[in-house]
């Protein structure tokens, strides 16, 4: 039987999600669990590998089990076991041909940042702070030249090994909404800090350091060196991920 799970968890105190020697995981924490209710020992596939210190609003994974538990019903049962910050939000049966990763068509991550001369303690858990204003407007038509399919190699971290960057992006844009700026994509997959470094040159953009034909010239490029900083993981959360029209 595959289950599929909705999770939403604070990324702080994480090393990703995916199990790794040097720290704890959300995978670990969750296949923890699975084996505490059911006593077996499964691997849980997510839609996507989260780095370090990134949330997630709604992340989907699925696990094989043969576990007498009502489907519907696992979410309870793990979230007895699950630490407060790693939460189900609903499970349920997947077609045994579903795949969390691959199955996955497009995916949203919002990646916040507010304007403060020192760290505000009810902001600063899941924002990236700036200290100076930045021009929201600029950096709205920055992030939407980025919409379309594009080789967007000049925002994949450098010490990464991957041969394709070409992604489609959806959707891409940056508004104010309750004291933080957020910069919202939508695409079919992203790079390794793919976001966090567009979110560092929109950044460059709304301080007046980038212009606007300067961005089109980093996508032509190809040149990490030419695009902003890779801004803080805690300012990044994956928001949804979609299947076939339909959200998980």
């Amino acid at each position: 039987m595959r289950i599929v799970l909705k999770i939403q968890y604070d990324g702080t105190n994480y090393c990703g999600w995916q199990i790794q020697p040097n720290g704890n995981t959300v995978q670990e924490e969750i296949e923890r669990a699975i084996e505490k209710i059911t006593g077996e020992k499964c691997s849980v596939t997510a839609s996507g590998r989260t780095d370090s210190g990134v949330h997630a609003l709604s992340q989907v994974a699925h696990f094989d089990t043969n576990s007498a538990i009502p489907p519907e019903k696992f979410y309870s049962a793990l979230n007895a076991v699950l630490p407060n910050d790693i939460k189900i939000l609903s499970s349920g049966e997947a077609d045994e041909n579903f795949h969390a990763r691959f199955s996955a068509k497009r995916k949203t991550y919002e990646y916040k940042i507010y304007i403060g001369e020192f760290p505000l303690p009810l902001k600063d858990r899941y924002a990236a702070r700036v200290v100076t204003a930045l021009d929201v407007k600029k950096m709205d038509e920055a992030a939407k030249m980025l919409v379309g399919k594009h080789d967007f190699k000049c925002f994949l971290a450098a010490n990464s090994s991957v041969k394709d960057t070409v992604r489609e992006i959806y959707r891409s844009s940056v508004a104010e909404k309750d004291g933080y700026i957020i910069y919202t994509v939508t695409g079919n997959g992203f790079l390794y800090n793919m976001i966090r470094i567009i979110a560092g040159t929109l950044v460059k953009v709304g301080q007046g350091k980038f212009s606007l034909s300067e961005v089109d010239e980093m996508l032509v490029a190809k040149s990490r060196a030419l695009a902003g900083a890779t801004m803080p993981a805690k300012g990044l959360t994956l928001i949804s991920v979609e299947y076939e029209n339909k959200e998980k």
